[in-house]
């Protein structure tokens, strides 16, 4: 029995199901939306504070985007950016960001860094090691005077909780047009006339259907015979940190090529700036959700079903650099030994951190759902969408939170498309209300 009709169900309560519903609901005359959720609050798997990053992505200090990538990132999180000056400014500190070169070769890649990316961030600095000694005092306290140091700066830096995000889209959407389900999980989607989405409390209907779920967002378009080229190397960040301030806002370090996980870097706690935080590590696990283990069955089944999921993965991960990469990160996991090897990246950032202040945050770090092109047999880049008939399924690894309203407002015209072509409605996105809003 159908419980209720809905013309759009939204799969997940992250930042990415919050930011589409926000969007949905205030730029577009679309009314009857739901919000699904398994976990009783909104923002707490791969959202929560403790699970990411904390950072609005830019492009100015990830050394590894190119500047067609930085361009095109800075564009969409400067919507959430003016979200969060609008709205949320009890959800994010505003602190500087640094990205730190260690000898002559690193500082020669900024410098010439610096050159073409000051056209995207007017206020990116190049800055030597007396200056960053102002900045942060303990970068610099204790290295070798012969070290040549110096870094790309810019204040305009911010750390978010992701989680309290989520939570403020839902109170900034239109309130007659929405309904939210917690605690409610998503046991199956069935195409009939519309969509039947069965979860553990009843079965309803849409017409169109938005999964937000991360990696199971796979899970469910292969249910559907889609995504059927795709697998996933799931990418877990763990954290260590301090009792007390070593760092007084981002430090990062240079990125490593071919690799698109974050540099190892430092920052303040979002809701404790007193106390500092460095990493992520960076190991593949075979979990789609960090902590569940009910999940291992699932990765094995959309990953490592046959033979081209298991080739994709055994060539991804026999590349040198990348497997090096992992078995380090995997030692950083070993009780004692980890946090020995550990310190010794986080004294490129702060030389004088002693071990025992040092400490692995136990319980820290999400998933990065990377999405594997079997085809390719390559990792694909940044968010990445599967489209089927009325349906859209999104995978959003890291910078998915920093450009979620972007991803919204792709989300939302799509949904306008399914509508018009589908349905003869005459649903329409508010243009001039956006821009005036967010852009």
């Amino acid at each position: 029995m159908v419980n209720k009709k809905y013309e759009i169900i939204i799969i997940g309560g992250g930042v990415a199901g919050t930011s589409l519903l926000y969007v949905l609901s205030n730029y577009t005359n679309i009314k009857n939306i739901a919000l699904i959720e398994k976990c009783k609050n909104l923002g707490q798997v791969n959202s929560y504070r403790n699970n990411n990053s904390q950072t609005l992505h830019f492009g100015d200090i990830e050394t590894n985007y190119s500047f067609e990538k930085a361009k095109k990132v800075n564009e969409a999180s400067v919507l959430l950016k003016n979200y969060l000056d609008k709205n949320g400014k009890d959800i994010y500190i505003k602190t500087s960001k640094m990205v730190l070169a260690i000898g002559d070769e690193q500082i020669n890649f900024i410098k010439n860094r610096i050159q073409k990316f000051k056209k995207l961030f007017p206020k990116l600095e190049l800055i030597n090691k007396k200056r960053i000694e102002e900045i942060e005092p303990l970068v610099v306290k204790g290295r070798n005077k012969d070290e040549n140091i110096a870094a790309l700066y810019t204040e305009d830096g911010y750390a978010i909780n992701y989680d309290e995000l989520s939570e403020s889209f839902i109170q900034h959407s239109e309130k007659s047009k929405i309904e939210i389900k917690l605690c409610e999980r998503v046991k199956k989607l069935i195409k009939k006339e519309n969509y039947a989405v069965i979860t553990d409390k009843g079965e309803y209907d849409s017409k169109i259907i938005i999964v937000c779920s991360g990696a199971h967002s796979l899970v469910f378009a292969k249910k559907l015979n889609y995504g059927l080229d795709y697998g996933i190397l799931p990418v877990a960040g763990s954290f260590f940190g301090t009792k007390k301030k070593f760092l007084n806002g981002k430090v990062y370090t240079i990125q490593m090529e071919k690799l698109p996980f974050a540099a190892i870097h430092g920052d303040p706690f979002v809701d404790n700036t007193n106390e500092t935080r460095f990493g992520p590590t960076a190991k593949v696990l075979p979990l789609l959700e960090r902590h569940d283990y009910s999940s291992i069955l699932d990765f094995f089944r959309t990953s490592f079903k046959n033979l081209k999921g298991i080739l994709s993965l055994f060539k991804i991960l026999s590349d040198l650099i990348v497997l090096k990469y992992v078995i380090k990160n995997i030692i950083y996991d070993i009780p004692l030994l980890g946090k020995r090897q550990f310190i010794k990246e986080v004294r490129k950032i702060v030389p004088t951190i002693k071990l025992n202040e040092l400490n692995y945050k136990k319980g820290y770090g999400g998933i990065r759902p990377q999405l594997v092109n079997w085809e390719k047999m390559n990792l694909e880049m940044g968010d990445a969408k599967i489209y089927g008939k009325n349906i859209i399924f999104n995978i959003t690894p890291s910078p998915g939170a920093s450009v979620c309203l972007k991803n919204a407002e792709i989300d939302a015209r799509k949904i306008i498309e399914f509508f018009k072509k589908n349905f003869n409605t005459n649903f329409k996105f508010d243009e001039n209300k956006f821009e005036k809003d967010l852009k």
